[in-house]
């Protein structure tokens, strides 16, 4: 049989209904964790570009973080998505307990750098004395919704390797909801309340957060969900085998997303070398690229929890092929969103009312740029979140993760930027080189079939 013979076989009707089943909940969680740093930057965008610079890199740095937790509940969605195939039901609880237990200590960590050194981590990306200390007074308080971050990714892996992603979607809309409402009330000053500006936001941030968490956990135990883990489930994870494994999985894949997430605050510092203008133009760029990017990130999140079914159930030859469907069809739909990004730049960019003129023009080139990005992100996206992590491949993940952002992508950037002089439209079209060099590496790594394994035996 030829190749997309095999395609239209083992990837039907049935498995994209089932992919897309999983991914949409997955995509509207993602646009709404999105929209809350572009809610804050719109919010702020009406006070003036020092704030939208402020928040920008202030998000960023707790975006890291956010990832650095995605990455420590990585371990925990290989193993439950498998568990979750082989039918253990057991198993997929005290894993769901283990993820979450981990993840908190991680979160524990990455708060007390933020509380204790937000004015040094400001300094990495700008000169300007007026952003770093906005962004730092955002940080310290924003900095403590990393609990609540590390609640619902652990919860999350657990919903999504159970098919049932629409939960904490549903909930994440509660928060998203709350943000927005409590942004309104403490950035202005409404209902009674002083107006805080950047302060207010990140206070909004907070309580938003402990909201959404409470919710979520709330109906999960009163429903008594098969993941609502207690105490015994806990100490059941406590187990030096278990912990290793869980570990096993979930080091190489922290340390992959805290390489990539800190290359994508290296880039933010290297445009910081242009000024507030570009500095201002990227932050803009960040949220309205995360919510371009929603729909890949769904799929490849969806294709992951698909992937890993099928591996824990020894299914060899189909995932293979519905490995390359999910690639060819995430590839498809980046030329949809390049095109929508195309067509609605002007209307998007309105919504800034703060931008000057030089740093809307600048906005608007951006924009062509990332239509671009979103096209070439796709493939890599895809393979490396959804088929090759989902075979336990995760140190290979870190490697060309490394070499392509680390050795070649943010070198070549640092030296056009601060070398050369290069104008911030250009060096941010150079941070794409990263993604082509992801092509040359991650396709062939696919082909060889060596990240097809089935991690937890049987």
């Amino acid at each position: 049989m030829t190749f997309f013979s095999q395609l239209s076989i083992h990837a039907d009707k049935a498995f994209l209904r089932r992919l897309f089943t999983i991914a949409l909940p997955i995509t509207l969680q993602s646009m709404m964790f999105s929209s809350r740093s572009l809610v804050d930057v719109l919010m702020l965008g009406q006070l003036g570009e020092a704030e939208i610079a402020a928040v920008g890199v202030a998000a960023r740095a707790t975006f890291v973080t956010t990832i650095m937790l995605v990455g420590v509940t990585t371990g925990g969605a290989l193993l439950t998505a498998q568990y979750w195939g082989a039918g253990d039901k057991v198993g997929v609880r005290q894993s769901t307990a283990l993820t979450w237990m981990i993840a908190m200590v991680f979160a524990a960590i990455a708060v007390s750098l933020f509380v204790f050194f937000p004015q040094p981590i400001m300094r990495l990306t700008t000169d300007s004395q007026e952003v770093m200390d906005l962004g730092a007074s955002y940080l310290v308080i924003s900095s403590v919704s990393m609990f609540a971050v590390a609640c619902v990714a652990s919860m999350s892996v657990g919903l999504r390797a159970m098919h049932q992603p629409g939960l904490s979607t549903f909930f994440s809309g509660i928060g998203i909801l709350s943000n927005v409402f409590l942004n309104w009330m403490l950035i202005f000053g409404h209902l009674g309340f002083p107006a805080l500006g950047i302060t207010g936001a990140a206070i909004a941030t907070v309580i938003s957060g402990a909201i959404e968490v409470g919710c979520l956990f709330s109906y999960l135990w009163f429903k008594k969900h098969i993941i609502a883990f207690g105490w015994d489930d806990i100490r059941a994870g406590l187990v030096i085998d278990k912990i290793t494994r869980f570990l096993s999985l979930s080091l190489p894949t922290t340390f992959n997303f805290l390489a990539w997430a800190g290359g994508l605050f290296a880039y933010h510092a290297i445009m910081g070398q242009a000024g507030v203008q570009g500095l201002a133009a990227l932050s803009v760029m960040t949220p309205v690229e995360s919510i371009a990017l929603a729909m890949m990130i769904g799929l490849s999140n969806a294709a992951a929890v698909l992937v890993g079914n099928q591996l824990g159930a020894n299914n060899f030859e189909s995932v293979y092929y519905q490995a390359w469907a999910t690639v060819i069809l995430n590839l498809l739909i980046a030329f949809i969103v390049a095109l929508v990004l195309l067509v609605s730049n002007q209307w998007i960019l309105n919504a800034f009312s703060a931008l000057t003129t030089d740093t809307r023009q600048l906005a608007e080139q951006f924009m062509m740029i990332l239509a671009l990005g979103v096209i070439l992100r796709s493939v890599p996206m895809m393979v490396i979140v959804g088929v090759l992590r989902a075979g336990g491949d995760v140190k290979f993940c870190l490697y060309q993760d490394i070499v392509a952002q680390w050795v070649i992508g943010i070198p070549l950037a640092a030296f056009a930027s601060i070398q050369l002089g290069w104008e911030p439209q250009w060096v941010y079209l150079l941070f794409l080189t990263e993604e082509v060099v992801k092509w040359t590496i991650c396709l062939p790594r696919v082909i060889s079939r060596k990240w097809m394994k089935n991690l937890i035996g049987g």
